[in-house]
């Protein structure tokens, strides 16, 4: 299978889908066509990925189905693509979920359905194509590109304050990203490469690292993001609708983890660990604050969204602490989020679709009226708060066990966020979920139907597998991490 080229096939696919709904005519049964088409596509797609992952070799640290191209003659870009242990989930998480936001799209978006299923496509191949890339201007170029489709799905398909959210979203992650662009060209001029793989180790010199550092940090502190750069967040997740929150919160906010690891930790290790009592600081502040933050929210999908601030929080100290249970569990966490808040957001859709309100005092006893509802929900709560046999746990346990290896305060502080994480969605889901139904209205609401139904179950599944056998997610990515961690002990060492 060598001499196939999966990669580009995974990440171009999306676009092949988009160029059949693009040729579909308007009449009374395009729109079922078209979405049809965005389905079955992003449903490729995710085979496609799973056969990659079928034929991964977990023994082998470096890149693996590398395909490279010269881009021009006179610079040293390439169109260079490659997959490794720790970029491999991250395509399988943009591929799983792609699907499942476009059928939970299927009935609540009814305007622009060609353009919304368009934007999804070319969403999910730019996602894919960042994750892949090798080449540091190709991964920039896919990096920028996933804020045009996502700018469009809020600021078209979103609620009310669907315009400002859709700008402060815009803004924000593109200052950052000028300020990445400038280091890249800095890093071209100092080294005449552009290779990820290349520029892995201790290349440049200390005062040199520091300021890279800090460029890349302005864009992927925003993306994850970090506290005080994550105010755009609750307002893009409020405005957004149901299925752009699930991308967001489950592929867009690891962009800014997965450049952590790849680029600061893995071109800048002395600047790394330099910064990285800031980085510990930021994080603590990020995993206490906002989780008391979100249990003061009364709308459910705000509280959703101040809980990924917390838990990529004990993300970045997992990052940062530099050692191998800490980086698994940032990893495992970063997946495990991607399941369990896309799940959360639908689980929040599914209810909105039929009350049309997210406030949290408008719903209670819905456990009477939804039983199948009530336990996916649990699945999914207690996922997020990190139950043993859930998928969360395995992630916050490894991040726990990394931390105590660097600093005790940096452990109760990761404690905090994890304890107050399980106040406020335990207050949750007892607030809709339990009691007996005091709003007239609910007496009719109806449990899930046969679409909802098949998106939330795999989603159920993916929490109890991730939790019963991390392993399968941990060994693929053990070697490349281990890679990391040595040339950056090496680097600091000196």
């Amino acid at each position: 299978m060598t001499d196939i080229p999966l990669l580009s096939l995974t990440i171009f696919l999306p676009l092949l889908g988009a160029l059949v709904i693009l040729l579909i005519k308007e009449d009374e049964n395009s729109l079922s066509n078209i979405k049809k088409v965005a389905l079955w596509t992003s449903i490729g797609v995710f085979l496609l990925s799973l056969f990659i992952w079928l034929q991964f070799d977990s023994k082998n640290a470096g890149y693996q189905f590398v395909e490279k191209v010269k881009w021009f003659n006179d610079f040293n870009f390439y169109y260079h693509i490659g997959i490794d242990g720790i970029s491999l989930f991250m395509v399988i998480l943009s591929t799983f979920l792609t699907p499942l936001c476009i059928l939970a799209s299927w009935e609540s978006i009814k305007k622009r359905v060609k353009e919304y299923m368009l934007a999804f496509l070319f969403l999910e191949t730019v996602m894919i194509g960042m994750f892949v890339s090798v080449d540091v201007l190709l991964f920039y170029i896919f990096f920028e590109a996933v804020l045009i489709p996502m700018y469009l799905i809020i600021g078209i398909w979103g609620g009310e304050r669907r315009i400002y959210a859709s700008f402060k979203f815009f803004l924000y992650t593109l200052l950052g990203s000028v300020l990445m662009l400038i280091a890249i060209v800095v890093i071209y001029q100092l080294t005449d490469s552009m290779s990820i793989a290349e520029l892995q180790g201790n290349f440049f010199p200390r005062n040199i690292q520091l300021y890279l550092w800090l460029a890349f940090f302005a864009s992927f502190a925003v993306k994850i993001p970090m506290w005080p750069f994550h105010t755009w967040l609750p307002d893009a997740h409020v405005e957004a609708p149901t299925a752009g929150s699930v991308i967001l919160a489950g592929v867009l906010l690891k962009m800014g983890g997965y450049g952590f690891i790849r680029f600061s930790l893995g071109m800048f290790p002395e600047a790394s660990e330099y910064f990285s009592p800031l980085i510990m600081i930021l994080s603590i502040i990020a995993v206490i604050y906002t989780s008391l933050v979100a249990l003061a929210q009364t709308d459910i999908k705000k509280l959703i969204a101040y809980s990924s601030v917390a838990h990529m929080g004990l993300v970045t100290i997992g990052i940062f602490v530099v050692n191998s249970q800490g980086l698994e569990g940032a990893m495992v966490q970063m997946i495990s989020h991607g399941v369990v808040s896309g799940a959360l957001f639908l689980c929040v859709g599914v209810i909105y679709d039929r009350m049309h309100t997210r406030d949290i005092n408008f719903y209670g006893g819905l456990v009477n009226r939804m039983p199948i509802y009530a336990t996916v929900f649990m699945i999914f709560m207690l996922g997020s708060v990190g139950l043993p046999g859930t998928s969360g746990f395995v992630g916050e346990f490894l991040v726990i066990i990394g931390a105590f290896k660097y600093s005790s305060i940096v452990v109760i502080g990761a404690a905090s966020g994890i304890v107050l994480s399980a106040v406020y969605m335990l207050y949750l889901y007892k607030r809709i979920i339990f009691g007996v139904i005091e709003n007239e209205k609910l007496n009719e609401i109806l449990d899930l139907n046969l679409r909802e139904k098949t998106i939330l179950i795999p989603l159920a599944i993916a929490v109890i597998i991730i939790g019963i056998l991390p392993n399968i997610f941990i060994e693929p990515m053990r070697l490349p991490i281990e890679l990391i961690i040595s040339n950056y002990e090496l680097a600091n060492a000196k």
